[in-house]
This record gives structure tokens, C-alpha cells and sequence, in this order.
């Protein structure tokens, strides 16, 4: 997350509560500051897209200009989605049992490969291993194709998993990733080294 300064934080606050937005003056007088030391902070916030130019609003002189929060501006304040989605396969697990959570995530797993497939057409078995690290990262990854082994068996490995936490409590959710890797490559995946089984990676050993 950029870092912005506790005052440009209190201005976000300020327009999360009035998302109709605010003017300069307005924001000036709750925060007792100047308008130019507004426009200094607005500066650091439209540059990183937190805020932008809003409604006018009609007074008995000129028009006032409102700013408000962008979307990028709402996904500064936290947000508690690895909760929500522990939530949701908590209840998942519960009405499937663990072995059809784990069949749930296996197919969504295959889903999602079916929008990369076009992607991996007339690729040879080295191109879709460096296609699939290109995927991995877009998909938050911090991946890498292991160097100095047996090239019938290559394997690649993961520094992070994107839903640590989750996969912690539901080791079902890897089920996606060997998936996705399986469809993807058109081979079996094996799971050598997870960091949910407290790995110091995560390694998948490309069966060929």
C-alpha cells in the first residue's frame, strides 16, 4: 500500500463519510488547515488516484467543486476478505465434507485454466512451464521454475501462497493450484513441499 501521511488519511476518512463528496473549504474547516495546505495533500492524493474531481454544487456565488473518493481511494481502508473467505469455506466444508471440498476446488481450479488455455496453443512443454510462471505472478505468485534438476521432471516452486492463512485451515484449497497447474501444463502435478504444511515453499514436481 502507498504510504500518505496521517493528515491525508483523516482527508480520506472524511470523504469514506461523505461520499457525495467535499469541498477544498469544507475539508479545510473540519480539519481546522488552510486551503493551500489542502491542495498540497489533494497533490500526493490524485497522484496516487485516491480522490477525484466530483459534483458542482450550485451557491448563491460561484460554483463549488466536490472531491471524492475513487475506487482506488475505498481499497485504502482495510478489508476483511481472507475472513469472508474463510468464512465461506468454513460452510462449504461443513454441507460437502472435506473430500468434496476438495473436488470443489479442484474443478474450479480446471474453470479458471479454461480462460489460458487459448494462451498455451502450439507451445512446447518448456513455453507452457514459462507461460504458467507468467500466469502465477499475475495471479500474485512469487514463482520460479527450480534450475539443476532432472528436466523429465522439472519443477516449480512458489515463495508465497496467496491465501496462506486460509490454506492453513483448509488444506483443501490447493486442490485449485494443482488443478490449474495440471490443466494447464496437460500433466499430472504432485505436490512436494507446501508452506500450509509448514514448508519453506511451495514446490510442484511436474510429473510428465
Amino acid at each position: 500500500m502507498n504510504k500518505i501521511s496521517a493528515r491525508q488519511t483523516q482527508i480520506l476518512q472524511l470523504l469514506l463519510e461523505n461520499r457525495k463528496g467535499l469541498s477544498i473549504d469544507k475539508i479545510a474547516n473540519a480539519l481546522d488547515i488552510s486551503r493551500t495546505a489542502i491542495l498540497q495533500h489533494f497533490s500526493k492524493l490524485q497522484q496516487l488516484n485516491y480522490i477525484c474531481e466530483g459534483s458542482l454544487d450550485k451557491t448563491a456565488g460561484r460554483p463549488v467543486r466536490n472531491y471524492c473518493l475513487t475506487e482506488q481511494g475505498i481499497n485504502f481502508f482495510p478489508k476483511q476478505y481472507s475472513w469472508f473467505s474463510e468464512l465461506l469455506l468454513a460452510s462449504l466444508k461443513q454441507q460437502m465434507g472435506a473430500e468434496g471440498l476438495s473436488n470443489y476446488m479442484y474443478r474450479l481450479g480446471e474453470q479458471v485454466a479454461q480462460d489460458f488455455l487459448p494462451q498455451m496453443q502450439n507451445k512446447t512443454p518448456r513455453e507452457r512451464i514459462e507461460l504458467l510462471l507468467v500466469i502465477m505472478q499475475q495471479l500474485g505468485f512469487e514463482s520460479s521454475r527450480q534450475t539443476n534438476v532432472n528436466e523429465h521432471n522439472p519443477r516449480i516452486q512458489a515463495r508465497n501462497c496467496i491465501y496462506h492463512d486460509i490454506a492453513q485451515k483448509h488444506q483443501e484449497i490447493c486442490q485449485f493450484d494443482l488443478a490449474l497447474m495440471s490443466r494447464l501444463l496437460d500433466s499430472e502435478i504432485e505436490l512436494e513441499e507446501c508452506l500450509a504444511k509448514s514448508g519453506c515453499i511451495c514446490q510442484f514436481k511436474i510429473m510428465g
